[in-house]
């Protein structure tokens, strides 16, 4: 089939700003709600977008792990490429896609780290493995082969031993504080709905709500 040809319309469900909460946390939160029971596989994974100094852009799809009022959490080695970024270009984006639900949600914002002691924290919860890998791997550096990252595995594995794992300083979690949410509900024709919050200038607890164009 021809790339070109691949398309589909969407007609299962319509999105007004008068059915959506003033608060877009509250609105994410029921749409995700949705996702999860529509048991959607990883209804967590989100795109997060980043840029460095230059404004060279570099996008990947990460794991949420948290969302409240300040923001949305995701966890990364520091030394990573999105780590670096970050630190050169404090702002960010992120999009949902939940395709079996017709819907996209993108967030913008500032960027800013989480504290030691929250990065501390979601480690230990982490599995073991995971802990080790965290220790184990430079993120984004170049790996000559595969078989120095599984003995270098091995080597903390007997190192650690039975004992609690320590918390690497070198990874930890970032918080994306958005000044902008837009929900994205798909329509027939490509007439699709869509509603963007913009946080107030004079409250940050403050939102309004606009429909774009689609």
């Amino acid at each position: 089939m021809n790339i070109a040809d691949m398309r589909r319309d969407y007609a299962q469900a319509e999105l007004d700003v008068a059915h959506t909460d003033p608060d877009p946390i509250a609105q994410f939160r029921h749409w995700f709600a949705e996702a999860e029971q529509a048991a959607l596989a990883e209804p967590n994974a989100m795109t997060l977008a980043t840029a460095d100094a230059t404004g060279k852009p570099s996008a990947r799809v990460v794991l949420l792990k948290g969302v409240s009022d300040e923001g949305f959490v995701f966890f990364t080695d520091f030394r990573s490429r999105k780590g670096r970024e970050l630190d050169e270009n404090p702002h960010a984006a992120l999009a949902f896609y939940w395709p079996e639900l017709e819907r996209q949600v993108r967030v913008t914002g500032t960027v800013e780290r989480l504290a030691d002691e929250a990065s501390a924290a979601y480690f230990r919860s982490r599995p073991v493995g995971s802990q080790v890998g965290a220790w184990a791997s430079h993120q984004s550096a170049m790996l000559e082969d595969r078989a120095l990252l599984m003995a270098r595995v091995e080597e903390l594995m007997a190192e650690f031993g039975d004992a609690p794992i320590a918390w690497p300083p070198h990874w930890g979690g970032y918080r994306i504080v958005p000044s902008e949410i837009e929900f994205w509900q798909g329509r027939p024709s490509r007439l699709h709905d869509r509603i963007l919050y913009t946080r107030s200038s004079s409250s940050e607890h403050a939102w309004r709500r606009d429909r774009l164009s689609p």
